[in-house]
């Protein structure tokens, strides 16, 4: 997709190379504005302008003389970053080296443009977490501020030789005052409960206390919540419980339930217009997918969103063909569904938010026994298997590259006793995993997971959801498990 401008010296030497992934059709020419920066002549639609950024929307709703002019000059940005904002604007996803960055924040900030400013909070890693947290806080972009200073945080451990020589002391000092996300997990067959049971102790949240090694409760569920085939997940720090089921005839939980870990707080909402259970839930821009699922003896294709501010379910494009329990996560900002079909065949679907469909990213042949896992650490899938026949307590993984369009095989294997690589959870370059022996840790490395510490396993029988919060600041003494 070209951006069309009268000069663009050096701009394609990276965002071309990003893939379309919203697919957004080219809309009529009929409202345009250049927009002049630096030297080069931008040519763009006033309505995605106006959609996309703040400063245009005001401009436009201003009445000064500049909202009837065909041409206008931004005087204090850089023509690159300029068009890296366009890019993402329309629906790419570029990747930024060092001097892409600094520009990409500061047209994010002046322009106030949310699209970038996501895709910038997406593409936080390790190697550009201080200069992005840096920068942001320089051009006040506070969204990428809070989110750089979180990952910082969470691997504080590793870089703070680096963090004290590369930033100012009130930075440092706002890093160390946020909490770490903490590895936490909840038993994934707790059915609704009753007060004084003597199930009430599997009803509990609980974290990982790295330092102390031990696992220690968080929260207890509501009554009225199960896991049991529930969809599970957390968005912006609020864990979601999503219907599940409950008694041996597979009653169907119809409502929603959220832990606000920042204020140590439950309240219930409204579940999903479909009634489902063994469903996949994801969060991902202030919504929630619920993913395919079963209800009354028969599997779906049906996919319903939850705009949280709102509090209301819309259905979305069905996916491909029914699935239960399908295999979910993001990578880059961008939603997958790893489904296992039959003739030992893996398939990779993105679901797009802008066009309302799911497009199939690729496919894999593998042999394996039952079941599979995938996360997402940067631009990389990774899809855990058990291996075929009686294999099946090893797990085989493959890596599919979202910017190369790779697969690749990781070498040799990793013990799967009881499931444990099916609950990984990624934190910045660390990779957790548990069961019931023990919590591993494992360290990404150049597509590698190599192992970093083995902690104490989960105090509870069974399979688990798992998943990062922040603890909340000030909280009860918790007791340990």
């Amino acid at each position: 997709m070209s951006l069309r401008s009268s000069k663009s010296p050096d701009t394609n030497r990276k965002v071309d190379s990003g893939s379309d992934r919203d697919g957004r059709p080219c809309c009529p020419a009929a409202a345009r504005l250049t927009v002049v920066v630096e030297d080069t002549r931008f040519s763009e639609e006033k309505k995605l302008l106006v959609q996309s950024c703040d400063y245009f929307g005001a401009l436009y709703r201003s009445g000064m003389r500049e909202c009837r002019q065909a041409e206008i000059r931004l005087q204090c940005l850089r023509a690159r970053g300029f068009f890296i904002a366009l890019a993402v604007m329309r629906g790419q996803a570029p990747t930024l080296d060092a001097d892409d960055i600094v520009e990409a924040i500061q047209c994010a900030a002046f322009l106030q443009a949310a699209p970038l400013t996501r895709h910038l909070v997406e593409l936080v890693d390790s190697d550009n977490c201080l200069l992005m947290f840096h920068t942001a806080a320089t051009f006040g972009l506070l969204e990428l501020y809070h989110a750089a200073a979180l990952y910082i945080r969470n691997m504080y451990v590793d870089i703070e030789a680096e963090v004290r020589l590369t930033l100012p002391a009130e930075l440092i000092s706002f890093v160390e005052s946020l909490n770490p996300s903490a590895f936490a997990a909840v038993g994934a067959h707790v059915t609704c409960g009753v007060s004084g049971s003597v199930h009430a102790a599997s009803r509990t949240v609980c974290y990982l206390d790295e330092s102390g090694n031990a696992w220690k409760t968080l929260t207890d569920l509501p009554l009225e919540a199960s896991t049991s085939m529930a969809g599970v997940t957390v968005l912006d720090n609020k864990l979601y419980v999503v219907g599940g089921v409950r008694g041996v005839y597979k009653d169907v939980v119809d409502a929603c339930f959220c832990y606000n870990a920042d204020e140590n707080v439950w309240t219930e909402m409204a579940g999903p217009t479909q009634p489902r259970f063994n469903f996949s839930l994801v969060g991902q821009d202030g919504r929630l997918y619920a993913i395919g699922g079963e209800y009354e003896r028969t599997v779906m294709s049906s996919v319903e969103i939850l705009e949280v501010g709102t509090g209301r379910w819309r259905f979305a494009a069905h996916l491909p063909r029914p699935a239960a329990g399908v295999a979910c996560t993001k990578a880059t900002g961008r939603i997958f569904a790893c489904s296992w079909r039959p003739m030992e065949t893996t398939e990779i679907h993105e679901y797009v938010p802008r066009t309302d469909e799911w497009r199939l990213v690729t496919s894999l042949i593998r042999r394996q026994s039952y079941g599979h896992c995938v996360v997402g650490h940067r631009d990389n899938l990774y899809v855990m298997r058990n291996g075929p026949s009686d294999d099946f307590l090893r797990c085989m993984m493959d890596c599919y590259n979202l910017s190369t369009g790779q697969w690749s095989a990781l070498p040799g294997h990793f013990a799967n006793s009881k499931g444990s690589l099916f609950t990984a959870v990624v934190r910045s370059d660390s990779v957790f995993t548990l069961n019931r022996s023990a919590t591993l840790e494992y360290v990404v490395h150049q597509k590698s997971w190599k192992p970093r510490r083995q902690m104490k396993g989960f105090p509870r029988s069974g399979s688990v959801w798992t998943f990062l919060l922040r603890l909340p600041m000030v909280q009860i003494p918790p007791k340990n498990d």
